[in-house]
């Protein structure tokens, strides 16, 4: 898989091991152990794995019954096993193997309704969900996750997410969304198996699979998935095999200061000429995010339906 799992002091060794049900790669993580006068050094050690294509079994009613309940709001004491953090990532997988692959939006909860980004990110999830004819997958939140949601959902199309407990600074009254079927996200306890979900969401793992990421504008949440994305994509741990578009929606100039800030790491040599240029595509408004997908997709532009934006 083209993940990645934050580890902060594990206390005991872990092994992510090949799931039956997991269609692409696994990230695999391991401490070997070896003691001495009962001192202990851990080294961890990672691999990304092939693993199989099978179609999963577990149902959405076991996906639903290991998540937390809604009056499960979780501290970090809680997490007394990394086995915890392994079953919540096997979940994930099940998700997206039952959903499909599709369109990762990423993007802020913060803007509602009545901000003009929220339109302009619905119609935008329409449109590419009618054009890719995929899953539409976000964090289920609210903000711009909600335009998302609603956009794909006008389109007639598949909706899935990976929910956290936490959005825009407040924890949520519940784990549950208001509108969207249960057995369509999941809520997930950490942040390292959620991220594992919204990477392998976009990952392609055959040539049939249209999958894209795009992000919207939004804040330090959005500005680490961005990143974390990106150097997944630098790295070759994203698209080595089948490359995966990557959109940076510059609605109304929002990203303009941080293009510039990445040019002038260009001027003082912390990245090469033309390096951050070819991770992903700077879009400024959702016709041209479209002419882009189409283009990557070899589509016919007949099949862009918005003709203004």
């Amino acid at each position: 898989m083209g993940g990645f799992l934050v580890a902060v002091g594990l206390p005991s060794p872990i092994n992510l091991h090949h799931h039956p049900h997991l269609n692409h790669y696994n990230l695999v993580l391991s401490l070997s152990s070896s003691s001495s006068n009962n001192n202990q050094k851990n080294t961890l050690q990672s691999c990304y794995l092939p693993i199989s294509n099978s179609k999963p079994t577990t149902t959405a009613a076991s996906i639903l019954s290991s998540s937390s309940s809604s009056s499960d709001f979780i501290h970090f004491d809680e997490r007394n096993s990394p086995l915890q953090v392994n079953k919540e990532i096997q979940r994930c997988y099940e998700l997206i193997n039952r959903l499909g692959r599709g369109v990762v939006y990423l993007g802020s909860s913060r803007l509602g309704g009545d901000h003009p980004h929220y339109k302009k990110s619905l119609e935008l999830a329409r449109e590419v969900a009618n054009l890719l004819d995929c899953t539409s997958w976000s964090g289920v939140g609210p903000g711009l996750m909600d335009a998302v949601n609603q956009g794909a959902l006008e389109a007639g199309k598949p909706v899935g997410g990976f929910k956290i407990a936490k959005e825009a600074g407040e924890w949520t009254a519940t784990n549950f969304h208001p509108y969207l079927p249960s057995d369509t996200y999941l809520t997930c306890r950490f942040f390292s198996a959620r991220k594992h979900g919204l990477v392998d969401a976009a990952v392609r793992a055959s040539t049939s699979d249209r999958t894209a990421v795009i992000a919207l504008p939004g804040g330090i949440g959005t500005l680490d998935e961005i990143f974390e994305i990106l150097t997944l994509i630098q790295l070759e741990r994203i698209g080595s095999v089948l490359p995966v578009p990557f959109i940076l929606m510059n609605y109304d100039s929002f990203y303009t200061k941080l293009l510039e800030f990445l040019d002038q790491c260009k001027d003082k040599g912390t990245v090469a000429e033309g390096e951050v240029q070819s991770l992903w595509k700077v879009c400024d408004n959702n016709l041209e995010a479209l002419t882009y997908l189409a283009e990557f997709y070899d589509l016919p532009p007949s099949e862009i339906r918005l003709t203004e934006n």
